[in-house]
């Protein structure tokens, strides 16, 4: 299947079709990200579906998705490539039982693509692929600056240089997301390479869909009283608001409990589900949960 889209509106059928429910901007950035052959970079809290982008993506187009999962640290040998030090050891020994001694031989032999560990990016830039995979580099504010640039060469070219081979470069571009919790910022250099999208947190009538879509098991009056105290929720100053991911899971949890409907001794008990920290927990149990109840019955029976 083709890695472009021929508009806007087959796009977010496309998302639709595989069960991811985006707002239309989002769908603009990623049609013109396949048509320009361009990273798409994804900015946001966390848990509002920037990731799953990348597997619909790689879903709906039927390509391989290649997944970098960054954290602080990160380097060459974990995110490119790395030698195969112990195959390369035991065919150094193998060469000298055998008596062959030359030794510039030896070093082509052992510095060839066989004895090499493809990491993410180099697996998918690897030329061999039938088709271009789908990369997802996530969280990549988790990294550091010098991994940013190394980036440059991969985002500018497509390619990435091995001192004792060469340059490996893709034969077509891999579709490219790139996501980050804005923990830190991103170089101006790696963002100039992409196209950039903000995601936010769903309206209402979005999140109701969303949770239909993913909690098709939820009662309608449970979904719409779930949507909309999460709503009301994220007018409050938490320590991390819940994201649609929280949303999907506590309506899930609440159906699996039989829940037809929100009370408040259910919402004291689950809200481990939809909450992560102690103190945005001890918060909003008790009367502000039940506040948050009353008004959410009252805004899903007047919508």
């Amino acid at each position: 299947m083709t890695a472009s889209t021929n508009s806007i509106d087959e796009t977010l059928a496309l998302l639709r079709a595989n069960d991811y429910i985006p707002e239309r901007s989002l769908a603009t950035a990623l049609f013109l990200a396949l048509k320009m052959e361009r990273p798409l970079f994804l900015e946001g809290e966390a848990g509002v579906g920037k990731t799953e982008i990348a597997n619909v993506l790689a879903r709906a187009l039927g390509r391989e998705l290649v997944r970098l999962q960054c954290y602080e640290g990160l380097d060459i040998a974990s995110a490119v490539y790395e030698w195969n030090y112990p195959r390369q050891m035991l065919e150094i020994r193998m060469a000298e039982g055998s008596g062959q001694s030359a030794r510039q031989q030896l070093e082509s032999n052992i510095f060839s693509a066989k004895f090499l560990i493809k990491r993410p990016l180099l697996e998918a830039l690897d030329p061999g692929h039938a088709a271009p995979p789908v990369l997802l580099i996530d969280e990549l504010d988790r990294t550091d600056e010098p991994f940013e640039a190394y980036l440059l060469e991969v985002l500018s070219d497509w390619q990435v240089s091995i001192p004792e081979i060469g340059t490996i470069k893709a034969r077509q571009p891999p579709i490219v997301v790139i996501t980050s919790n804005r923990t830190r910022e991103i170089h101006d250099a790696v963002k100039r390479r992409c196209l950039y999208h903000w995601v936010n947190y769903p309206d209402a009538q979005r999140e109701l869909e969303i949770v239909r879509c993913k909690a098709p098991d939820a009662p309608e009056v449970l979904s719409r009283q779930v949507v909309a105290f999460v709503q009301k929720l994220r007018g409050m100053d938490l320590f991390k608001l819940p994201g649609v991911a929280e949303t999907i899971d506590w309506c899930t949890a609440l159906t699996a409990l039989d829940a037809v409907a929100l009370d408040p001794e259910t919402v004291d008990n689950t809200l481990g589900v939809l909450l992560k920290y102690q103190d945005d927990i001890v918060r909003v149990r008790g009367a502000e949960a039940a506040r948050l109840v009353t008004e959410a019955r009252a805004v899903a029976a007047a919508s």
